[in-house]
């Protein structure tokens, strides 16, 4: 008969297990503060460094950069989901709209790693996209309400969000700690353009296509992530 400590059921077993969890959480929680504060090109020697785990450990447990993103951002995706729904409960369709548009934008804001995060696309993690896929759904509906209430200018698309939400973590990132709400000057104004206005139409939206490709390429300029 095996010893305890020879029994995939035994004590030692039991405690090499508590101790994979908890690296598990020690490297994702330092992985929050890392991408949070540096975005996703930071070192993942520095995540081990926070998590005061070897190289080879975090590796263990998350054999690729994307692997570590996915898993550190599946509870804020979660959220970014869940705040389609809520915008989609608000009784005035207009208020919603703008509501959802500021608090993601906002999302962005409050972590650098989530900023990349909603602009680039990661096709080997499902739950993640999935996620993307089922606010991106949602917003559809918000969108169609806003229009449908007379408040959201006709030729507005869907896609224009993946504009702007682009075009805010350009901002995000280029005024950094220096001009930290800079962001929210240039999401009132897109509000405003959005609005129903009798100004000129605007050019054609790109193809939701071409988007994801964009979508696909800001994660190859980013290199770091595919280490």
């Amino acid at each position: 008969m095996s010893s305890p400590s020879e029994s995939p059921t035994g004590p030692c077993d039991q405690i090499l297990r508590t101790d994979a969890a908890r690296n598990r959480e020690k490297i994702l929680d330092a992985a929050r503060e890392v991408f949070a504060e540096d975005g996703l090109d930071a070192p993942m020697a520095e995540v081990a460094r926070r998590a005061e785990v070897g190289i080879a450990t975090l590796y263990r447990r998350f054999p690729t950069r994307e692997d570590l993103i996915a898993a550190t951002f599946a509870g804020k995706m979660a959220t970014y989901a869940d705040a389609v729904e809520q915008a989609l409960a608000d009784p005035d369709p207009w208020h919603g709209f703008c509501t959802y548009v500021e608090r993601v934008c906002g999302m962005q804001a409050a972590d650098h790693g989530f900023t990349d995060v909603l602009t680039m696309t990661f096709p080997t993690a499902e739950a993640l996209e999935a996620e993307r896929s089922r606010a991106y759904r949602g917003f559809a509906k918000v969108v169609a309400r806003a229009k449908a209430a007379g408040r959201l200018r006709t030729d507005f698309s869907d896609r224009d969000l993946v504009i702007l939400l682009m075009a805010n973590a350009g901002v995000i990132n280029a005024t950094g700690d220096d001009a930290p709400d800079a962001w929210r000057r240039l999401v009132a104004y897109m509000l405003q353009a959005f609005a129903v206005t009798t100004g000129e139409p605007l050019p054609p939206a790109p193809k939701g296509r071409d988007l994801f490709n964009a979508m696909v390429h800001g994660q190859h300029s980013h290199p770091a992530t595919h280490a």
